[in-house]
Protein backbone atom coordinates (compact mmCIF):
# COMPACT_ATOMS: atom_id res chain seq x y z
CA UNK A 1 0.00 0.00 0.00
CA UNK A 2 1.69 3.30 -1.16
CA UNK A 3 0.83 7.01 -0.01
CA UNK A 4 -1.87 8.14 -1.68
CA UNK A 5 -1.94 12.43 -2.89
CA UNK A 6 -4.65 14.23 -3.57
CA UNK A 7 -4.66 17.35 -5.03
CA UNK A 8 -7.46 20.08 -3.88
CA UNK A 9 -5.42 23.19 -4.71
CA UNK A 10 -7.62 23.49 -7.75
CA UNK A 11 -11.14 23.49 -6.04
CA UNK A 12 -9.93 25.09 -2.49
CA UNK A 13 -6.77 25.87 -0.79
CA UNK A 14 -6.39 24.81 3.05
CA UNK A 15 -5.45 27.22 5.07
CA UNK A 16 -3.55 25.82 8.22
CA UNK A 17 -6.33 26.09 10.40
CA UNK A 18 -8.41 23.89 7.86
CA UNK A 19 -5.79 21.62 7.36
CA UNK A 20 -4.95 21.31 11.54
CA UNK A 21 -8.72 20.80 11.80
CA UNK A 22 -9.23 17.78 8.94
CA UNK A 23 -6.29 16.08 10.93
CA UNK A 24 -8.10 16.53 13.86
CA UNK A 25 -11.61 15.21 12.75
CA UNK A 26 -9.85 12.15 10.19
CA UNK A 27 -7.78 10.73 13.39
CA UNK A 28 -7.55 7.49 12.12
CA UNK A 29 -5.78 8.99 8.95
CA UNK A 30 -2.86 10.33 8.82
CA UNK A 31 -1.86 13.21 6.91
CA UNK A 32 1.47 15.47 5.33
CA UNK A 33 1.04 18.46 3.19
CA UNK A 34 3.81 19.06 0.41
CA UNK A 35 4.75 23.11 0.28
CA UNK A 36 2.84 22.61 -3.17
CA UNK A 37 -0.66 22.70 -0.85
CA UNK A 38 -1.21 18.25 -2.26
CA UNK A 39 -2.35 16.06 0.52
CA UNK A 40 -0.60 13.27 1.17
CA UNK A 41 -2.64 9.95 2.81
CA UNK A 42 -0.06 8.27 4.71
CA UNK A 43 -0.91 4.53 4.80
CA UNK A 44 -0.25 2.78 8.40
CA UNK A 45 2.63 0.72 8.87
CA UNK A 46 2.99 -3.29 9.61
CA UNK A 47 4.01 -4.11 12.37
CA UNK A 48 7.78 -4.43 12.05
CA UNK A 49 8.49 -2.01 10.82
CA UNK A 50 5.91 0.04 13.82
CA UNK A 51 7.94 -2.22 16.12
CA UNK A 52 11.77 -0.28 14.94
CA UNK A 53 10.13 3.12 15.24
CA UNK A 54 8.97 2.53 18.63
CA UNK A 55 12.37 1.48 19.42
CA UNK A 56 14.27 4.10 17.69
CA UNK A 57 12.19 6.82 18.94
CA UNK A 58 12.48 5.28 22.76
CA UNK A 59 16.22 5.60 22.39
CA UNK A 60 16.16 9.19 21.35
CA UNK A 61 13.84 9.66 24.42
CA UNK A 62 15.86 8.14 27.05
CA UNK A 63 19.07 10.05 25.73
CA UNK A 64 17.05 13.10 26.11
CA UNK A 65 15.55 12.18 29.51
CA UNK A 66 19.21 11.75 30.70
CA UNK A 67 20.24 14.74 28.80
CA UNK A 68 17.35 17.12 29.38
CA UNK A 69 18.15 19.35 25.92
CA UNK A 70 15.26 19.68 23.88
CA UNK A 71 11.69 17.56 22.91
CA UNK A 72 11.37 14.50 21.13
CA UNK A 73 8.60 13.73 18.56
CA UNK A 74 7.21 10.34 17.89
CA UNK A 75 5.04 10.11 14.17
CA UNK A 76 2.39 11.36 14.91
CA UNK A 77 3.61 14.41 15.95
CA UNK A 78 3.22 17.37 12.65
CA UNK A 79 5.61 20.44 11.87
CA UNK A 80 4.64 23.11 10.11
CA UNK A 81 7.89 23.57 7.97
CA UNK A 82 9.56 27.07 6.86
CA UNK A 83 8.60 26.50 3.36
CA UNK A 84 4.73 25.72 4.00
CA UNK A 85 4.83 21.77 4.24
CA UNK A 86 3.40 20.12 7.34
CA UNK A 87 5.52 16.94 7.53
CA UNK A 88 5.68 13.62 10.32
CA UNK A 89 9.08 12.61 10.99
CA UNK A 90 8.93 9.22 12.33
CA UNK A 91 11.11 10.15 15.29
CA UNK A 92 12.51 14.26 15.62
CA UNK A 93 13.79 16.02 18.25
CA UNK A 94 14.03 19.93 19.11
CA UNK A 95 16.32 21.43 21.06
CA UNK A 96 14.89 23.28 24.30
CA UNK A 97 15.65 27.14 23.49
CA UNK A 98 13.43 26.63 19.93
CA UNK A 99 10.49 24.73 22.28
CA UNK A 100 10.68 27.09 24.36
CA UNK A 101 10.55 30.15 21.67
CA UNK A 102 7.14 28.75 21.22
CA UNK A 103 3.76 29.81 23.08
CA UNK A 104 2.10 27.71 24.74
CA UNK A 105 -0.96 27.50 21.94
CA UNK A 106 2.00 26.69 19.28
CA UNK A 107 3.00 24.13 22.09
CA UNK A 108 -0.63 22.01 21.50
CA UNK A 109 -1.23 22.35 17.47
CA UNK A 110 1.68 21.97 14.45
CA UNK A 111 5.08 23.07 15.63
CA UNK A 112 5.52 26.47 13.29
CA UNK A 113 9.59 24.94 13.00
CA UNK A 114 11.53 22.03 11.23
CA UNK A 115 12.95 19.91 14.08
CA UNK A 116 17.14 20.02 14.64
CA UNK A 117 17.27 15.81 14.49
CA UNK A 118 15.00 14.17 12.09
CA UNK A 119 15.19 10.32 11.37
CA UNK A 120 12.68 8.69 8.43
CA UNK A 121 12.76 4.74 8.53
CA UNK A 122 11.81 3.36 5.57
CA UNK A 123 8.69 1.08 5.38
CA UNK A 124 7.42 -1.29 2.78
CA UNK A 125 4.92 1.58 1.72
CA UNK A 126 7.61 3.98 1.05
CA UNK A 127 8.83 5.38 -2.30
CA UNK A 128 12.93 5.46 -1.72
CA UNK A 129 13.23 8.75 -3.98
CA UNK A 130 10.08 10.21 -1.92
CA UNK A 131 11.71 9.69 0.97
CA UNK A 132 15.06 10.95 0.12
CA UNK A 133 13.24 14.15 -1.35
CA UNK A 134 11.74 14.73 2.45
CA UNK A 135 14.66 14.25 3.91
CA UNK A 136 16.26 17.13 1.53
CA UNK A 137 13.35 19.43 2.46
CA UNK A 138 13.84 18.69 6.46
CA UNK A 139 17.57 20.02 5.62
CA UNK A 140 16.59 22.47 3.18
CA UNK A 141 13.96 23.94 5.94
CA UNK A 142 16.57 23.69 8.86
CA UNK A 143 17.28 20.16 9.91
CA UNK A 144 20.66 20.05 11.30
CA UNK A 145 21.28 16.73 11.43
CA UNK A 146 18.44 13.75 9.30
CA UNK A 147 18.90 9.91 9.30
CA UNK A 148 17.52 7.72 6.24
CA UNK A 149 17.11 4.74 7.63
CA UNK A 150 16.94 2.02 5.00
CA UNK A 151 16.31 -1.90 6.75
CA UNK A 152 15.92 -4.12 3.74
CA UNK A 153 19.36 -2.50 2.04
CA UNK A 154 20.84 -1.91 5.38
CA UNK A 155 21.75 1.54 4.50
CA UNK A 156 21.88 4.84 5.83
CA UNK A 157 21.60 8.27 4.38
CA UNK A 158 22.88 10.89 6.85
CA UNK A 159 21.74 14.66 5.71
CA UNK A 160 24.01 17.84 7.18
CA UNK A 161 23.13 21.01 5.81
CA UNK A 162 25.79 22.39 3.73
CA UNK A 163 26.95 18.89 2.86
CA UNK A 164 26.53 15.84 0.42
CA UNK A 165 24.59 13.15 1.44
CA UNK A 166 26.88 10.97 3.27
CA UNK A 167 25.60 6.91 2.68
CA UNK A 168 26.73 4.16 5.01
CA UNK A 169 26.45 0.48 4.49
CA UNK A 170 25.53 -1.84 7.29
CA UNK A 171 26.32 0.73 10.35
CA UNK A 172 26.12 -0.81 13.84
CA UNK A 173 25.46 2.66 14.73
CA UNK A 174 25.07 5.75 14.52
CA UNK A 175 26.65 9.45 16.57
CA UNK A 176 24.31 12.38 17.44
CA UNK A 177 27.49 14.35 16.72
CA UNK A 178 27.35 17.96 17.94
CA UNK A 179 23.43 17.92 17.35
CA UNK A 180 22.38 15.23 19.84
CA UNK A 181 25.83 15.24 22.27
CA UNK A 182 26.49 11.67 23.46
CA UNK A 183 23.86 9.87 21.79
CA UNK A 184 24.40 6.45 20.25
CA UNK A 185 21.78 5.23 17.80
CA UNK A 186 22.20 0.99 18.00
CA UNK A 187 20.97 0.04 14.79
CA UNK A 188 21.23 -3.26 15.83
CA UNK A 189 17.73 -3.34 17.52
CA UNK A 190 16.74 -1.70 14.52
CA UNK A 191 17.71 -4.23 11.04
Amino acid sequence: MNALTVNLKPIVELTDEQFFQLCQVNENLRFERRATGELIIMPPTGGETSNRNAGLTAQVWIWNEQNKLGKVFDSSGGFKLPNGANRSPDASWVKLESWNALTQEQQTRFLPLCPDFVVELLSQSDSLRDAQEKMLEYRDNGARLGWLINRKSRQVEIYRIGQEVEVLESPVSLSGEDILPGFVLNLEAIW
